[in-house]
């Protein structure tokens, strides 16, 4: 059973312990590589080096050990904390977050690294932002991101004001990647949208700014309040030419992921798709996280970006599909690691499909009310984060007919898709174990069902038309 509580097909530390935030997403010299904040001595957080594995395709990975460690006497000397990386001149450079204090505030660092493969990054000793702006009275300052508009490059660092409790994005002009000058606000919390969606918060950590392709842009945000990390959220807006900066203008946004085992998202923006990781931490006790000898893992990797309609878009990296093996039949027993796929077309208003994974686990289609309802009440999750977790986590995408539901399970984490407008992480203990079922709930509908082993070989589609049993 121990074996089924652990996944395989994600990236996490290869000798176990402590994992949270991605970080850096490169494509280097034919190989994806992502680091990963990383404790190599314990399975709690602390000592945050950055772990590194890399992959060919984005689904088998190798773990390479650490890539960047703090230095003994340096600016990093507490932490390597989050950030970015770039290739620059040839060279994959990494934009971090370096930490010598304890009360959240670091300073803006590179390290180089020291081969093609990165085996290893190699830490410039002289922080390229030493700290906050002057005047600026802040009780969290990190997790630098890169990005280009208008022919330059530009930063964003996540940020928190202590007098007034306002999160805040701070941009920086990015002249060369050892020359930076300070901008002004990108967005705070006093945009009445931007308050809306992603407040109350003390601070936002690990903001990330990604161009839609069609002139939008998509900004994430992660909640962190007093010293708790909460949720992410999105905005789809505009940027604004501001004097010698930019501002961002949202028009739409919303939580990013409706689970609740879902953190500081970090992106590959690419030619012609950008690719997202998130921190899935754990919804088990700290001590039970100890006697398994591992916290934390990274999500399968995820598209994002807007559809044609201008909402947002979300979805598994399509090369996960590779993954698909032995095909799973309704009333199959579940694997360890498996993906279930659902098309629905209701024949009758309010008709609900509901996939039970081991009877312990459910996920219900409501296609005309726009809803999905995962409902973990066999299997509560027993950690202690201040926000109690309530039994079901709730997704709702634009209501009608039709509703296409992908599942993807990797032992205990589970990733939820529907019409790739709306996600659903959890972390669940004991992982799913018995059979799958697919049953019309309540009125009547149709459905094709496609099931597979992850990591296996074979697959076919089935299909069934049901209606909800009689209870008169």
């Amino acid at each position: 059973m121990a074996e089924r509580n652990t996944p395989r097909h994600h990236v996490r530390p290869a000798g176990g312990h402590w994992c949270n935030d991605p970080n850096g997403p490169l494509f280097h010299d034919g190989r994806y590589h992502l680091f990963f904040q990383h404790n190599p001595g314990a399975t709690v957080w602390g000592d945050i080096h950055w772990g590194h594995a890399s992959s060919p395709d984005l689904v088998s990975w190798t773990d390479h050990g650490i890539a960047l460690e703090p230095t003994p006497g340096g600016r990093d000397e507490l932490g390597a904390w989050s950030g970015c990386a770039v290739v620059e001149d040839g060279v994959p450079t990494a934009v971090y977050t370096g930490m010598d204090r304890d009360d959240g505030i670091g300073s803006v660092m590179i390290a180089r690294a020291t081969d093609d493969a990165i085996s290893e990054l190699k830490a410039e000793p002289a922080p390229v932002v030493p700290g906050p702006p002057p005047g600026l009275d802040l009780n969290a300052f990190r997790d630098p991101y890169l990005f280009t508009y208008g022919g330059r490059r530009w930063a964003v660092v996540g940020a928190g004001h202590r007098a007034t409790g306002t999160p805040d994005v701070l941009l920086y002009r990015v002249d060369s990647l050892t020359e930076w000058s300070y901008a002004g606000s990108l967005i705070d919390a006093r945009d009445p949208l931007a308050g809306q969606i992603a407040g109350p918060a003390t601070a936002w950590e690990c903001p990330a700014l990604l161009p839609t392709g069609d002139g939008r842009w998509v900004l994430l945000v992660s909640l962190w309040a007093d010293g708790i990390t909460y949720s992410t959220s999105y905005f789809i807006g505009d940027l604004q030419e501001a004097g010698t900066g930019l501002r961002f203008v949202p028009s739409t946004g919303g939580m990013l992921d409706h689970g609740r085992d879902f953190y500081a998202p970090t992106a590959l923006v690419e030619e012609n798709r950008t690719l997202l990781w998130g921190w899935s931490w754990e919804s088990r006790t700290e001590r039970e996280s100890l006697d398994a000898g591992w916290a934390g893992c990274l999500t399968y990797p995820r598209e994002i970006g807007v559809h044609p309609d201008g909402t947002l878009r979300l979805a598994p990296a399509r090369e996960l599909t590779a993954l698909r093996g032995t095909a799973l039949a309704a009333g199959d027993m579940l694997p360890a690691a498996y993906e279930i796929e659902l098309a629905v077309t209701v024949a009758l208003p309010d008709s609900e499909v509901v996939l039970s994974l081991g009877g312990s686990l459910s996920l219900r289609v409501n296609p005309t009310r726009g809803t999905l309802v995962l409902d973990r009440s066999g299997t509560p999750a027993t950690s202690a984060h201040p926000l109690p977790r309530m039994p079901e986590a709730v997704a709702s995408v634009p209501p009608g007919t039709r509703a296409l539901l992908r599942v993807m399970v990797d032992g205990p984490l589970v990733e939820a898709f529907l019409d790739e407008r709306a996600m659903i992480t959890e972390k669940v203990y004991p992982a799913p174990e018995g059979a799958y079922e697919v049953t019309v709930l309540r009125g009547a509908a149709s459905v094709e069902t496609g099931g597979w082993e992850l990591g296996s070989t074979g697959a076919e589609l089935t299909s069934f038309e049901g209606a909800a049993p009689s209870r008169g």
